[in-house]
């Protein structure tokens, strides 16, 4: 059987990736191994283009806004059309946390100028001032310091498709709000999620948007899955793969599950009657005509 193969653009692996996001990568390469999938990593930097053609999954972390400001003109410039041309052609996305923040339109750090995204995603992040004194206080290690404002991160549990996502979110961070076109990826069942109303991420064909962290994809094998078969589909037209045992990950997420449902106080939110949110006006933040639709086809069942 002729072995496939797989390119997988990991975006700036040296500022954006404070919550262990490089075990996202890691994840990808080792279900994509254990089914004979070859793949090869690219890690991208500032000045670094992106090739639409040559990659098939492009993935980037998280990070403050110290960070952001370090990659956000780059992205923009630099790869910002081309990741908006290659996931119009297939191509598989994950954008987690920060990274998630600089995929939509803007976001606006609780101090400082707004920061451009390249508008991938129809989704626009604002951070609260009140909570300038948590946001700055991640240590360039990427570890958090504590101090008075800190609000530890907390579970995140999240209804997808047939199953559900878990993972660890920032409490303090910004409130995510998606345009009138835009699919989330899922539905609050504990935790903040995007905005507090219900939804949690965004999804674009087979490119996602998450503020699941921990990292999110070892303990999620099926959002894992659904990424390789996005970026499969994109490189050979099917996307078969071989189902894996997911023992050990499946107890984690039970585990996860439990402790997020019983350990919480519990919330009820009218998750199917989201309110969709008008974009604020903004220089460079105007809705854009390439925005699309995604389908929910493809979503596992």
């Amino acid at each position: 059987m002729t072995t496939r193969e797989l390119t997988v653009a990991h975006l700036y692996p040296d500022v954006m990736s404070t919550h262990g996001d490089r075990g996202n990568v890691a994840a990808i390469m080792r279900r994509c191994r254990w089914r004979d999938i070859d793949v090869s990593v690219v890690e991208l930097g500032r000045g670094d283009r992106v090739v639409p053609d040559k990659v098939d999954l492009i993935v980037i972390g998280g990070g403050g806004d110290s960070r952001q400001r370090q990659i956000a003109a780059d992205l923009y410039k630099v790869k910002g059309g081309a990741i908006r041309d290659a996931v119009a052609a297939g191509t598989a996305a994950l954008a987690v946390g920060g990274g998630y923040e600089l995929f939509g339109r803007f976001s606006q750090p609780a101090r400082g100028v707004e920061l451009r995204g390249i508008e991938l995603f129809d989704s626009w992040t604002i951070h609260r001032r009140r909570d300038a004194e948590r946001l700055s206080a991640m240590a360039d290690d990427g570890t958090t310091v504590t101090s008075s404002a800190d609000a530890a991160g907390q579970d995140l549990v999240v209804r997808w498709g047939g199953g559900v996502l878990v993972g660890f979110e920032d409490s303090a961070g910004g409130c995510t709000y998606l345009g009138a076109g835009a699919i989330p990826l899922g539905h609050v069942v504990s935790g903040r999620g995007n905005n507090g109303d219900g939804s949690e991420g965004v999804r674009l064909g087979g490119a996602v948007g998450t503020n699941l962290r921990g990292p999110c994809l070892p303990a999620n094998p099926g959002l894992a899955d659904f990424l390789i078969k996005a970026a499969l589909r994109r490189r050979y037209g099917s996307a078969d793969l071989a189902p894996l045992p997911d023992d050990m990950e499946r107890a984690a997420r039970t585990a996860a599950v439990n402790r997020a449902i019983l350990g919480a106080p519990r919330r009820v939110l009218a998750w199917p009657l989201r309110r969709h949110a008008k974009a604020p006006a903004s220089a460079g933040t105007a809705a854009r005509s390439h925005f699309s639709l995604g389908t929910r086809a493809d979503m596992p069942q």
